[in-house]
């Protein structure tokens, strides 16, 4: 059998290699064997990166809802403690959006959180 040296497909999975790294600076976009390298620690970067994704919006939500609750003289650890007890089910995510958008319907649930304290 004649020696098979995998030449058009060996070339598909070098452009599409090149082509996932393209916009990369210097050799990393251009030679293969960085390119490669560099696709993977991408891959890996991007995985990293949808798990900080939603602990950098958690840290962004607490930090509306800290500074609505300090213009409203009361501190974040009690307001959440008094949604709680007064059986709002809101997560920080809902109530960061009202304090932003909606600053009287904020000022609503702050009044139903303290009269449940």
């Amino acid at each position: 059998m004649p020696r098979v040296r995998k030449g058009a497909a060996r070339h598909q999975a070098k452009k599409r290699v090149l082509k996932a790294v393209k916009g990369h600076r210097g050799a990393a976009g251009r030679l293969y064997r960085l390119a490669k390298e560099a696709a993977v620690k991408a891959a890996v970067n991007a995985r990293i990166d949808r798990r900080r994704r939603k602990r950098d919006f958690r840290g962004l939500w607490i930090t509306r809802l800290t500074a609505a609750c300090r213009q409203r003289g009361l501190k974040y650890n009690t307001f959440v403690n008094d949604c709680k007890k007064a059986n709002i089910a809101l997560n920080r995510k809902m109530l960061s959006e009202i304090a932003v958008d909606d600053p009287k319907g904020f000022d609503a649930i702050v009044e139903a959180a303290k009269a449940a304290k």
